[in-house]
């Protein structure tokens, strides 16, 4: 299937309105899940209908939150059968989060967390942001239907490692679809100085060795949807490594390889394109930070498994 187009001056509006709702809504999840580490507990999946929060621990209760994209709304449930739904349209921030609090305090789930975005140059609270919005619901599909393509081809690459490796997750924070690798070892410790983001959050996220990449649909530093890839700490010729695509390139200020998602989508084969960037990326990383390579990519069970599954797949059945 061809991979959508995606221009970030043609949306960013929209963008802007899906960002702050899904801050909301990721907070509520951050706010009653375990810490898990690197913040793993406060993400959202790509799902079959839009973004999920996926089961949500209350009491003895759960509690699911899923943006559909195809119907446009928030839809709300919990395991006690209580359900609602709100729509996703132009309304300030504000009706958004004070429904969607009314919402859940009826069915007597009450969320205590700093009501303000992170990672964002504004800050507004988010019951005072009464600014008009822009929701163009065709805009949000198409959004959906990248996100499904490249959450795709990440779980491909997220099963090639046997170390410590994250889900394939969305951040709410950062607006991007990630996968993270861990060497195993400590790392020294971060700077912090994110915007609008507690420093002991971003030290403890890169408080062990990673190679990190994703998705990212762009900001103002760089305003076009990109793959990105980064490492932290960045060793020693990280930023003049090889990379195996010819349009890709290190970007000084991000600190990170950028690939153009224009180039993917119009490649031969945007999956393989992407996975070969992933790939060597990863390498550059893992060689150059004198990574256990042996250890962390090598498993004898992930091919039986992968050659049981192509022997019983349907077509191996016909043959």
């Amino acid at each position: 299937m061809d991979w959508p187009n995606l221009v970030y001056s043609d949306w960013v509006e929209t963008y802007r309105t899906i960002h702050l709702w899904t801050q909301i809504v990721g907070k509520v999840r951050l706010c009653h899940e375990p810490w898990v580490n690197h913040s793993w507990g406060a993400t959202l999946y790509v799902s079959s209908r839009g973004l999920t929060t996926s089961a949500i621990p209350y009491g003895e209760k759960l509690l699911t939150l899923e943006f559909d994209f195809i119907d446009h709304l928030l839809s709300i449930r919990t395991s006690e059968g209580h359900s609602a739904t709100l729509p996703l349209n132009n309304d300030p921030i504000s009706n958004f989060y004070n429904q969607l609090t009314k919402i859940l305090e009826a069915f007597e789930i009450r969320s205590f967390f700093e009501p303000k975005p992170n990672e964002l140059s504004e800050s507004i609270s988010f019951s005072q942001d009464f600014r008009p919005r822009i929701y163009f619901p065709e805009q949000a599909h198409n959004f959906w239907q990248i996100l499904i393509r490249v959450n795709n081809v990440l779980k491909d690459f997220r099963a090639q490692f046997v170390g410590k490796c994250s889900p394939v997750h969305f951040f709410w924070g950062g607006f991007d679809l990630a996968v993270t690798r861990f060497s195993g070892r400590r790392a020294p410790m971060h700077p912090g100085h994110i915007t609008h983001l507690p420093d002991r959050v971003a030290r403890e996220a890169y408080s062990h060795e990673v190679s990190s990449c994703g998705f990212w649909p762009g900001n103002n530093l760089y305003p076009h949807a990109a793959f990105y890839s980064y490492a932290y700490p960045e060793p020693i010729g990280f930023s003049t490594a090889g990379v195996a695509s010819s349009s890709a390139f290190y970007h000084p200020t991000l600190r990170e390889f950028i690939l153009p998602y224009k180039d993917v989508r119009k490649s031969d084969d945007p999956s393989k394109e992407l996975l070969r960037f992933l790939q060597s990326t990863y390498e550059a990383t893992a060689t150059l930070g004198l990574w256990n390579r042996d250890l962390l990519e090598e498993s004898p069970f992930r091919s039986l498994c992968e050659n049981e599954k192509s022997r019983l797949s349907p077509s191996a059945t016909k043959d």
